[in-house]
Protein backbone atom coordinates (compact mmCIF):
# COMPACT_ATOMS: atom_id res chain seq x y z
CA UNK A 1 0.00 0.00 0.00
CA UNK A 2 0.95 3.46 -0.87
CA UNK A 3 -0.57 6.37 1.24
CA UNK A 4 0.71 9.86 0.02
CA UNK A 5 -0.36 12.98 1.47
CA UNK A 6 -0.79 16.36 0.68
CA UNK A 7 0.49 18.93 3.41
CA UNK A 8 2.40 22.06 3.72
CA UNK A 9 3.98 21.09 7.07
CA UNK A 10 5.68 17.95 5.34
CA UNK A 11 8.44 17.92 8.60
CA UNK A 12 5.31 17.68 11.20
CA UNK A 13 4.61 14.38 9.63
CA UNK A 14 7.81 13.25 8.65
CA UNK A 15 8.96 13.36 12.23
CA UNK A 16 5.90 11.38 13.59
CA UNK A 17 6.32 8.98 11.29
CA UNK A 18 9.90 7.96 11.84
CA UNK A 19 9.20 6.22 15.33
CA UNK A 20 7.68 3.13 16.65
CA UNK A 21 5.76 0.64 15.12
CA UNK A 22 4.75 2.58 11.96
CA UNK A 23 8.82 3.28 11.59
CA UNK A 24 9.99 -0.01 11.81
CA UNK A 25 7.32 -1.19 9.05
CA UNK A 26 8.67 2.09 6.49
CA UNK A 27 11.60 0.97 6.71
CA UNK A 28 10.73 -2.80 6.19
CA UNK A 29 8.89 -1.72 3.26
CA UNK A 30 5.66 -2.81 4.09
CA UNK A 31 4.27 0.47 3.34
CA UNK A 32 4.94 3.75 1.98
CA UNK A 33 4.01 7.35 2.60
CA UNK A 34 5.17 9.72 0.58
CA UNK A 35 5.02 13.45 1.51
CA UNK A 36 3.92 16.58 -1.32
CA UNK A 37 4.76 19.47 -0.41
CA UNK A 38 1.64 21.65 -1.52
CA UNK A 39 4.23 24.61 -1.58
CA UNK A 40 5.83 23.36 -4.05
CA UNK A 41 3.39 23.58 -6.45
CA UNK A 42 2.22 27.14 -6.00
CA UNK A 43 2.39 29.65 -9.28
CA UNK A 44 2.59 32.71 -7.04
CA UNK A 45 6.12 34.06 -6.36
CA UNK A 46 5.77 33.88 -3.12
CA UNK A 47 4.92 30.30 -2.97
CA UNK A 48 1.36 31.52 -0.93
CA UNK A 49 -0.79 28.42 -0.31
CA UNK A 50 -3.83 30.99 1.23
CA UNK A 51 -6.05 33.97 1.17
CA UNK A 52 -8.88 35.77 1.89
CA UNK A 53 -12.12 34.38 1.72
CA UNK A 54 -14.96 35.59 -0.89
CA UNK A 55 -17.43 37.40 1.16
CA UNK A 56 -15.42 38.49 4.32
CA UNK A 57 -15.34 36.06 7.20
CA UNK A 58 -12.37 35.60 9.75
CA UNK A 59 -8.80 33.84 8.42
CA UNK A 60 -7.89 32.66 5.31
CA UNK A 61 -8.80 29.98 2.99
CA UNK A 62 -6.58 27.68 1.20
CA UNK A 63 -6.20 28.36 -2.53
CA UNK A 64 -7.56 25.61 -5.05
CA UNK A 65 -4.50 26.04 -7.67
CA UNK A 66 -1.38 24.32 -5.40
CA UNK A 67 -3.81 21.68 -4.89
CA UNK A 68 -5.07 20.97 -7.89
CA UNK A 69 -2.05 20.86 -9.71
CA UNK A 70 -0.25 19.24 -6.30
CA UNK A 71 -3.20 16.58 -7.18
CA UNK A 72 -2.83 16.02 -10.89
CA UNK A 73 0.96 15.38 -10.52
CA UNK A 74 0.48 13.10 -8.19
CA UNK A 75 -2.56 11.10 -9.13
CA UNK A 76 -2.24 7.20 -9.94
CA UNK A 77 -4.88 5.13 -11.41
CA UNK A 78 -7.83 3.50 -8.64
CA UNK A 79 -6.43 6.32 -6.43
CA UNK A 80 -8.66 6.87 -3.36
CA UNK A 81 -8.94 10.51 -2.89
CA UNK A 82 -9.54 11.98 1.05
CA UNK A 83 -10.19 15.30 2.82
CA UNK A 84 -9.20 14.95 6.18
CA UNK A 85 -12.48 17.76 7.12
CA UNK A 86 -14.37 17.49 10.32
CA UNK A 87 -17.16 18.01 8.10
CA UNK A 88 -16.37 14.02 6.66
CA UNK A 89 -17.98 11.06 7.64
CA UNK A 90 -16.68 10.08 11.13
CA UNK A 91 -13.39 7.66 11.08
CA UNK A 92 -14.30 4.12 12.73
CA UNK A 93 -12.42 0.37 12.44
CA UNK A 94 -14.98 -0.22 9.91
CA UNK A 95 -13.62 2.47 7.70
CA UNK A 96 -10.29 1.62 8.48
CA UNK A 97 -10.81 -2.11 7.15
CA UNK A 98 -11.88 -0.21 4.29
CA UNK A 99 -8.98 1.55 3.71
CA UNK A 100 -6.74 -1.36 4.43
CA UNK A 101 -7.96 -3.13 1.83
CA UNK A 102 -6.70 -0.28 -0.87
CA UNK A 103 -3.62 -0.10 -2.89
CA UNK A 104 -3.27 3.53 -2.87
CA UNK A 105 -4.95 6.64 -1.00
CA UNK A 106 -4.08 10.31 -1.26
CA UNK A 107 -4.79 12.64 1.90
CA UNK A 108 -4.94 15.93 2.07
CA UNK A 109 -4.13 18.29 5.24
CA UNK A 110 -6.44 21.47 5.63
CA UNK A 111 -5.29 24.43 7.24
CA UNK A 112 -6.74 27.78 8.26
CA UNK A 113 -10.69 28.21 8.07
CA UNK A 114 -10.51 25.37 5.01
CA UNK A 115 -9.66 24.48 1.58
CA UNK A 116 -11.41 26.47 -1.51
CA UNK A 117 -14.16 23.81 -2.43
CA UNK A 118 -13.50 24.39 -5.85
CA UNK A 119 -10.56 22.16 -4.99
CA UNK A 120 -12.76 19.32 -3.20
CA UNK A 121 -14.85 19.58 -6.42
CA UNK A 122 -12.29 18.70 -8.74
CA UNK A 123 -9.85 16.49 -6.55
CA UNK A 124 -10.95 15.42 -3.06
CA UNK A 125 -14.44 13.67 -3.76
CA UNK A 126 -14.33 12.40 0.19
CA UNK A 127 -14.26 13.72 3.28
CA UNK A 128 -13.39 12.07 6.67
CA UNK A 129 -12.81 13.26 10.18
CA UNK A 130 -11.73 11.50 12.94
CA UNK A 131 -14.32 12.95 15.51
CA UNK A 132 -16.44 15.84 16.31
CA UNK A 133 -13.77 19.17 17.36
CA UNK A 134 -11.51 21.01 15.48
CA UNK A 135 -7.80 21.01 14.86
CA UNK A 136 -5.01 23.50 13.60
CA UNK A 137 -4.73 21.27 10.87
CA UNK A 138 -5.08 18.01 8.86
CA UNK A 139 -1.53 16.69 10.26
CA UNK A 140 -2.44 15.04 13.22
CA UNK A 141 -5.95 13.35 11.50
CA UNK A 142 -3.40 12.10 8.79
CA UNK A 143 -0.98 10.31 11.47
CA UNK A 144 -4.43 8.82 12.78
CA UNK A 145 -5.57 7.57 9.65
CA UNK A 146 -2.25 6.32 8.41
CA UNK A 147 -1.35 4.51 12.01
CA UNK A 148 -4.80 2.51 12.38
CA UNK A 149 -4.58 1.61 8.47
CA UNK A 150 -0.92 0.23 9.20
CA UNK A 151 -1.72 -2.20 12.23
CA UNK A 152 -3.77 -4.33 9.48
CA UNK A 153 -0.98 -4.73 7.29
CA UNK A 154 -0.25 -8.36 7.33
CA UNK A 155 3.63 -7.92 8.99
CA UNK A 156 3.07 -4.48 10.92
CA UNK A 157 2.99 -5.62 14.12
CA UNK A 158 4.56 -8.16 15.71
CA UNK A 159 1.29 -10.57 16.05
CA UNK A 160 -1.00 -11.31 13.27
CA UNK A 161 -3.75 -11.73 16.21
CA UNK A 162 -3.03 -8.00 17.61
CA UNK A 163 -5.51 -6.68 15.10
CA UNK A 164 -8.15 -8.95 15.70
CA UNK A 165 -9.23 -8.76 19.22
CA UNK A 166 -9.22 -5.68 20.03
CA UNK A 167 -11.59 -2.71 20.76
CA UNK A 168 -14.32 -2.13 18.12
CA UNK A 169 -12.88 -4.99 16.05
CA UNK A 170 -14.35 -7.86 17.86
CA UNK A 171 -17.79 -4.83 18.14
CA UNK A 172 -17.12 -4.72 22.13
CA UNK A 173 -14.28 -2.77 23.77
CA UNK A 174 -11.47 -4.23 24.68
CA UNK A 175 -10.91 -6.58 28.11
CA UNK A 176 -8.41 -5.82 30.55
CA UNK A 177 -5.13 -6.68 30.06
CA UNK A 178 -2.05 -7.43 32.91
CA UNK A 179 1.69 -9.09 32.66
CA UNK A 180 4.05 -9.34 35.60
CA UNK A 181 4.42 -9.46 38.27
CA UNK A 182 1.33 -11.20 39.21
CA UNK A 183 1.18 -8.68 42.90
CA UNK A 184 1.50 -5.07 42.39
CA UNK A 185 1.33 -3.36 45.64
CA UNK A 186 -1.32 -5.24 47.01
CA UNK A 187 -3.53 -5.82 43.56
CA UNK A 188 -3.65 -9.45 41.97
CA UNK A 189 -3.86 -10.71 38.44
CA UNK A 190 -6.86 -12.65 38.04
CA UNK A 191 -6.41 -16.37 39.08
CA UNK A 192 -8.34 -17.07 35.60
CA UNK A 193 -6.20 -15.52 33.84
CA UNK A 194 -2.79 -17.86 35.18
CA UNK A 195 -4.60 -21.33 35.40
CA UNK A 196 -3.51 -22.46 32.21
CA UNK A 197 -6.97 -22.98 31.14
CA UNK A 198 -7.68 -21.43 27.44
CA UNK A 199 -10.92 -22.22 26.99
CA UNK A 200 -11.73 -20.59 30.79
CA UNK A 201 -9.57 -17.51 29.77
CA UNK A 202 -11.30 -16.59 26.55
CA UNK A 203 -14.66 -16.89 28.17
CA UNK A 204 -13.41 -14.24 30.88
CA UNK A 205 -12.26 -12.43 28.33
CA UNK A 206 -15.22 -12.03 26.39
CA UNK A 207 -17.33 -11.39 29.49
CA UNK A 208 -15.07 -8.63 30.85
CA UNK A 209 -15.74 -7.28 27.48
CA UNK A 210 -19.25 -7.47 27.77
CA UNK A 211 -19.09 -5.99 30.94
CA UNK A 212 -16.95 -2.89 30.02
CA UNK A 213 -19.16 -2.42 26.85
CA UNK A 214 -22.14 -2.01 28.95
CA UNK A 215 -21.10 0.25 31.52
CA UNK A 216 -19.25 2.38 29.29
CA UNK A 217 -20.58 1.82 25.37
CA UNK A 218 -23.82 0.58 25.76
CA UNK A 219 -24.83 1.52 22.32
CA UNK A 220 -22.45 -0.78 20.77
CA UNK A 221 -24.00 -3.66 22.37
CA UNK A 222 -27.02 -2.76 19.27
CA UNK A 223 -24.95 -4.04 16.61
CA UNK A 224 -22.21 -6.21 18.57
CA UNK A 225 -22.26 -10.01 17.15
CA UNK A 226 -23.49 -12.00 20.41
CA UNK A 227 -23.79 -15.45 20.75
CA UNK A 228 -26.76 -17.02 23.40
CA UNK A 229 -23.91 -17.51 26.27
CA UNK A 230 -23.05 -13.42 26.02
CA UNK A 231 -27.05 -12.44 26.11
CA UNK A 232 -27.08 -14.64 28.95
CA UNK A 233 -24.38 -13.22 31.10
CA UNK A 234 -25.82 -9.37 29.79
CA UNK A 235 -29.34 -10.55 31.06
CA UNK A 236 -27.38 -11.47 34.56
CA UNK A 237 -25.67 -8.31 34.57
CA UNK A 238 -28.91 -6.57 34.30
CA UNK A 239 -30.48 -8.82 37.25
CA UNK A 240 -27.91 -7.80 39.80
Amino acid sequence: MRIKVLTIFPEMLRAALSESIVGRALEKGLFEVELIDIRAYSQNKHKNTDDYPFGGGAGMVMLAQPIVDACAANAEAGQRRIYLSPRGRTLTQGVVEELSRETEIMLLCGHYEGVDERALEMCFPEELSIGDYVLTGGELAALVVIDAVSRLIPGVLGSSQSADDESFTTGLLEYPQYTRPRDFRGREVPEVLVNGNHALINRWRREQALKITRQRRPELLETAPLDEKDRAFLRALEEE
